[in-house]
């Protein structure tokens, strides 16, 4: 996970976000990007809300919306000592092997050198919510804020655009800045493709986590793999991981993962995105719509 891709908008969880992509890039030593988004004009409501109109943007708030997510994005990166990246011409610096272990005894697998995190903000203008999915195509995470109902929240368009456009891993923020991220870990294995497809996005995060707890949820899975061929399957790839089977007991699918991450105090949720189809889940609701809405910890999607 050596590239990050932080699409930056002004909402009340940018902080997390940020936050969030340090963590990782103080990690793995990764090259951080950030960039401003800017809705597309029929995101701007007008203040009279039975109103059909909309309120357009002009350059001016163009020019206004990306000066103010770059001095949150690079205020941010200055506060934690966070470097500017070298020039893309530049020589890249010599290699050093990483540390066995940082000071809390996290577990290190190859690559993951908490030196080296750089950051750049190499686009002058605005981007829009499908440029993420494009763009993302070429960074091996994006992280998001969790979205939500209020006006001040995170969008959903810019999560469902990395989700279903780009191919690549989404790191969805909690509401609140995580301190920690990736030592004890939460797989919601389902048996489907897309979780699969999770689980090898996630692995680098996995091989270097303390704890690993492959959970299924009775009545919740897909014709697939059992749990514990999962935990097998991830132990010879040197994650210490173990299977464990919660049931219902009353609750959604969603509900028993987030109760079960929280009862084992997990810092991190794997959990592959929209099994159903997006259309099935807004009416019957699912698993990734609860854990969308509810998540307090940071959680690693794909699709």
């Amino acid at each position: 996970m050596k590239t990050i891709l932080v699409p930056t908008e002004d909402h009340d969880q940018m902080a997390a976000v940020l936050q969030t992509a340090w963590l990782i890039a103080r990690r793995f030593g990764s090259y951080i990007e950030g960039f401003a988004v800017q809705p597309a004009p029929s995101g701007f409501l007008a203040v009279d809300p039975l109103s059909s109109l909309t309120i357009p943007q002009t350059a001016g708030s163009d020019a206004e919306i990306e000066r103010e997510s770059r001095r949150m994005f690079e205020s941010f990166m200055a506060s934690h000592g966070v470097p500017p990246a070298p020039s893309p011409t530049a020589p890249p610096p010599a290699y050093t092997l990483p540390a066995p272990a940082d000071s809390r005894g996290l577990r290190r697998g190859p690559g993951q050198n908490r030196e080296g995190a750089s950051y750049a903000w190499p686009r002058p203008g605005g981007e829009s919510d499908t440029f993420i999915g494009s763009y993302g195509r070429v960074f091996d995470l994006i992280v998001l804020g969790r979205p939500g109902r209020a006006p001040q929240n995170p969008r959903m368009a810019p999560l469902e655009a990395a989700l279903f456009e780009s191919g690549r891993p989404v790191l969805i923020a909690p509401p609140t800045p995580p301190n920690e991220l990736g030592h004890n870990v939460l797989v919601a294995w389902n048996g489907s493709t897309e979780q699969a497809r999770t689980n090898a996005f996630a692995m680098p995060l996995l091989r270097g986590a303390n704890e690993v707890t492959v959970l299924t949820v009775e009545g919740g899975m897909t014709p697939g793999p059992t749990g514990e061929e999962v935990a097998l399957h991830l132990t010879r790839n040197g994650v210490p991981a173990v299977a464990v089977t919660a049931a219902p007991a009353g609750r959604t699918t969603g509900e028993a993962i987030l109760d079960e991450a929280r009862f084992r105090g997990c810092d991190l949720l794997v959990k592959g995105a929209y099994a159903q189809s997006r259309l099935r889940q807004m009416i019957f609701g699912g698993a990734t719509r609860h854990i969308l809405a509810h998540a307090t910890l940071p959680v690693l999607m794909a699709h």
